[in-house]
């Protein structure tokens, strides 16, 4: 896998220290859900780079049935709050493609961008998965009982940093 992709960009992420060579590609290493980051060559003196986020459905991630409407709504406002995610970045990243299929019980978020410094493009590919963890945790719906991974997230989320914090439940 690592030999279709440009040298400035393998060369990046093998010097990131938050990214790993993988089989699958080049891991994120920041999160609990599954991230890899791929690139390929690009227009002019760009590449394109390909961020793969791998999410439980909100059913999967639950101990208890959910409904499809919470399901469908959950998943609606997930997709919109993603499209955010270039704000994360600190750059003026344009996306050439978001995607979000579901494969089984998970959900295969995809975001694609061109950019020009290899270096830069790997902490894009890491924010962008940082994000969807972190607009996952935030969408949690409340009254559910939820299983791990998504139970870990939520519990460090609302314990937070600070060991003074007495108040409980989802970070929002």
């Amino acid at each position: 896998m690592t030999e279709e992709i440009p040298d400035s960009a393998r060369k990046a992420f093998e010097a990131h220290e938050k990214i790993a060579a993988t089989e699958e590609g080049y891991a994120i290493e920041t999160t609990v859900f599954d991230g890899f980051v791929r690139a390929s060559e690009g227009p002019d003196w760009k590449h394109t780079y390909t961020v793969t986020v791998f999410v439980p459905t909100l059913s999967a991630a639950t101990a208890e049935a959910i409904g499809p409407a919470v399901e469908d709504g959950w998943r609606d406002t997930l997709e919109r709050r993603l499209e955010d995610a270039p704000q994360s970045t600190r750059s003026n990243v344009d996306l050439h493609a978001l995607d979000v299929e579901e494969v089984d019980d998970e959900l295969q978020i995809t975001f694609t961008f061109e950019w020009g410094d290899a270096d830069r493009a790997a902490d894009i590919a890491k924010t962008f998965v940082e994000y969807v963890e972190g607009t996952y945790v935030e969408g949690i719906v409340p009254g559910y009982e939820y299983e791990s991974p998504v139970a870990d997230l939520l519990s460090n989320a609302s314990q937070g940093d600070d060991s003074s914090a007495t108040r409980g439940g989802t970070p929002l």
